[in-house]
């Protein structure tokens, strides 16, 4: 936790006075935000701010961050997120908070996206971790069969005893892969499955990872 408190302190520090900003879901981003909040609090930062879930969202204006609409957005100056996996190339697995599509969009509009990790999220290759699928309820069935073929074992996420239901009313399909040779062409199989959304996959979409350690130390991977 504390690994992921500095990270998430020292990605902070990236954000400008009148920037146009993306907050991330999930435990990493829940520090992120906080740190936003006491910058807009202790200094009078000001910026625009949009999130990437009803959760991060409710965070975030409890701590007083300025939020604007969608449709106030052209480019975002950059987006604080986390992530279950990143490779040296800065592939990224995301979805494990359920707000995978969200992050997308948002990432996609950013001039940089910056990620946020503790140690224990950096791999050689990408796969361990379940990689999340959003899938739509109309015939899931034969979505997930057809995930299935691709050579994973895909169980439909739970919340309890009922399927868990992403904020934009859709399924969760974590696709058991072990190993992920070609992360970009996985990535456009599973988007060409009718029924899938979209997927937990984000290639060439960071600019920059902050590695937080058990020892209070930080690193950065950049992209080349």
């Amino acid at each position: 936790m504390e690994s992921k408190r500095i990270a998430a302190e020292q990605a902070v520090e990236l954000v400008k006075e009148g920037m146009k900003v993306g907050l991330g879901t999930g435990s990493t981003a829940y520090w992120a935000i906080q740190a936003i909040g006491r910058r807009v609090k202790e200094e009078g930062l000001n910026i625009q701010a949009v999130a990437t879930s009803v959760q991060s969202e409710q965070l975030a204006k409890e701590l007083g961050i300025p939020m604007m609409s969608f449709a106030d957005v052209d480019v975002l100056d950059l987006t604080i997120d986390g992530a279950d996996e990143v490779d040296s190339g800065l592939h990224l697995i995301k979805g494990g908070g359920g707000a995978l599509l969200r992050e997308k969009i948002v990432a996609a509009a950013s001039k940089q996206l910056i990620i946020i990790v503790d140690e224990s999220k950096v791999v050689n290759q990408l796969g361990k971790f379940p990689l999340p699928v959003e899938i739509v309820p109309f015939a899931f069935e034969l979505t997930v069969k057809k995930l299935r073929n691709l050579g994973c074992e895909p169980k439909l996420r739970k919340n309890g005893e009922e399927l868990f239901v992403t904020d934009n009313g859709n399924y969760i399909a974590d696709c058991e892969f072990a190993a992920i040779a070609d992360p970009a062409a996985l990535h456009d199989e599973l988007n060409g499955i009718p029924g899938v959304v979209d997927n937990g996959l984000f290639i060439h979409m960071a600019n920059l990872v902050i590695v937080g350690s058990a020892d209070g130390s930080i690193r950065s991977i950049s992209k080349e």
